[in-house]
């Protein structure tokens, strides 16, 4: 079938529905929903079989659906109607919820149901539960609808409130009233959850020092308390506030009215403000280690998968303490939605010299990148729970295995970041694991790669678990196996020998210093790409249009080679 996906923006959602929808052999095309001229102009020139949506914020033309089968992705059980379905199951505290794949007419989500897959609701924040079970049960929803499309005799459900499994209502858009928090009579468990209704977008509303600020990012602060509403102290990048029963962490702000108006560590946005309170030393931590066995694991679950540069000296540091401990396997954690995506473009943006800060960032992080490759007292695996974006691909890469939970999505290219040319030693690290055709391949491409593909170009050792607790089950039985390896040592003694030959044929210093000529022209030379590409990644400015390489019926030279009709 000839596919279209029409989306807000080429999410992680988006980004997963089109490698799996390729691969089953589909035709996939993508188009950004910027006007009714732009989306009417794409259906004609693509002539999809099928539309499906799995992100938008405004309705679908009606010259389209009336025409067409558009298939809606919303987050909710079936009957759930409204632009806030996961904000309000959050809130509410539901235990479980779910996707419905539904048709889109003339009332907003009240269409036939094509499709409607429900999952248990763990407490988490909506953009973990988005990235994990809604993309998974969204995945699950739109390949049984497209089943369903080909199928002559299937007829989808129109809604019914009267029906026993229909149990969602029409639900209003949240406002920043219905999450406000009221820190005198709220528990920790009641601004967890306003907190986490709205992460990441649009965060909750609230004073901190007289200033209005968006709150992001809250963990429970176990152990502490305080005066309901006071700041108790800050640890790391994060700040400690009273709840009527305890306190949470609260690690990002955004303060709409300040200098840089876009989520940052708490700490950073609050600063001098924060001179009176107390650090408080064993507090939070976006880093922590344990050992299993004579394997250790580094965990480092960094919100949104961005590495500052304090965070990236931190880690470097963890990771050599890990190394002096009494064990044979270090196993790179990252964190539960994200591996790495690589240097912090907010903090970057936020500082006094975007172009300074973006070359110690990336020196940092290839500091960090040398640990790991010259490591010679242990084995080291990278384990990607969660996706993994452009220099964090290749940190990943790093390690001596790359081990992945199926389903997780890579964005091995720096491309789109204004034609950042990359560094983490990737000119080394590629071409040595995947060959040199298939590392220009892998970096030129701009696409979204799963886990079945770059298993087989040679990205990833292995994949497996179809969720975090099955990949982190089978995670600890790999590495413990590994550590337990009879041939250890040789293992051990044939990876340090090769890393001394490779040193010897071309030392890791010239690798780096090459890579950074090229970044140095990226951050300080005449090109402005990449600081026009980070702003507008920083600022959310919308796109103004679909680059060709997902909008395959917008690029005129594969139009002209393909036969769309042989295609679909």
């Amino acid at each position: 079938m000839k596919i279209l996906l029409l989306t807000h923006a080429f999410n992680s959602l988006s980004q997963r529905l089109h490698i799996e929808l390729k691969k089953r052999g589909h035709t996939v095309s993508v188009e950004f929903d910027i006007n009714d001229a732009v989306t009417l102009q794409s259906v004609d020139l693509f002539q999809p079989d099928l539309i499906v949506a799995p992100f938008l914020k405004r309705a679908i033309p009606e010259a389209i659906w009336r025409h067409h089968t558009c298939l809606i992705v919303h987050p909710g059980i079936k009957g759930d109607r409204g632009p806030s379905a996961l904000d309000w199951a959050i809130l509410k505290g539901e235990t479980e919820w779910g996707v419905t794949v539904l048709q889109a007419n003339a009332e907003m989500d009240a269409g036939d149901i094509w499709a409607s897959v429900n999952f248990p609701l763990r407490e988490a924040s909506k953009a973990s539960l988005y990235r994990n079970e809604v993309t998974e049960a969204a995945l699950q929803g739109v390949l049984l609808a497209v089943e369903r499309m080909q199928q002559p005799d299937f007829t989808p459900e129109p809604l019914d409130y009267s029906r026993s499994d229909v149990k969602g209502s029409l639900q209003p858009l949240m406002q920043q009233s219905d999450r406000r928090i009221d820190w005198q009579r709220d528990d920790t468990a009641t601004v967890l959850r306003k907190i986490r209704s709205g992460d990441g977008f649009p965060g909750v509303r609230d004073w901190i020092f007289g200033r209005e600020v968006m709150l992001y990012d809250a963990h429970p602060a176990k152990g502490l308390q305080g005066e309901p509403g006071s700041l108790l102290g800050y640890s790391a990048n994060a700040i400690c506030r009273a709840t009527l029963d305890g306190a949470v962490w609260i690690g990002h702000l955004r303060d709409k009215s300040g200098e840089h108006p876009f989520k940052l560590p708490a700490t950073r946005v609050l600063n001098r403000l924060l001179s009176d309170l107390p650090e408080i030393s064993d507090g939070y931590s976006d880093i922590h280690y344990e050992e299993r066995g004579r394997v250790g694991y580094l965990h480092f679950p960094f919100y949104n998968g961005a590495m500052s540069t304090e965070q990236c000296n931190r880690l470097r540091e963890a990771y050599c303490a890990a190394r002096q401990r009494d064990t044979r396997v270090i196993v790179l954690m990252g964190g539960p939605d994200f591996w790495s995506n690589g240097i912090h473009l907010n903090t970057i943006e936020a500082a006094d010299s975007p172009a300074d800060e973006s070359w110690a960032n990336i020196n940092a992080i290839n500091d960090l990148a040398c640990e790991i490759i010259t490591t010679e007292s242990h084995l080291t695996v990278s384990a990607l729970q969660g996706n993994a974006g452009a220099g964090g691909v290749f940190l990943a890469r790093a390690a001596d295995y790359v081990w992945a939970r199926s389903g997780v999505v890579l964005n091995p290219h720096y491309k789109d970041m204004g034609n950042l040319f990359g560094s983490e030693y990737w000119t080394y690290l590629l071409p040595k694991r995947v060959g040199e055709e298939r590392a220009r391949r892998i970096t030129q491409a701009r696409l979204p790669m799963g886990t079945e593909e770059a298993g087989e170009l040679g990205l990833l050792d292995g994949y497996f678990g179809r969720d975090n607790p099955q990949f982190l089950s089978e995670l600890q039985q790999r590495a413990l196996a590994l550590a337990e390896d009879a041939d250890f040592e040789r293992l051990l003694d044939t990876k340090v020998a090769t890393r001394h030959a490779d040193e010897a044929e071309k030392p890791l210093k010239a690798y780096r210093r090459e890579e950074l000529e090229r970044m140095n022209l990226n951050f300080y030379g005449f090109d402005p790409s990449y600081h026009v590409a980070r702003y507008n990644f920083v600022y959310k400015v919308p796109k103004s249009r679909t680059p060709i390489t997902i909008a395959q019926h917008r690029d005129v030279n594969r139009r002209d080679k393909d036969d769309w009709s042989q295609a679909s």
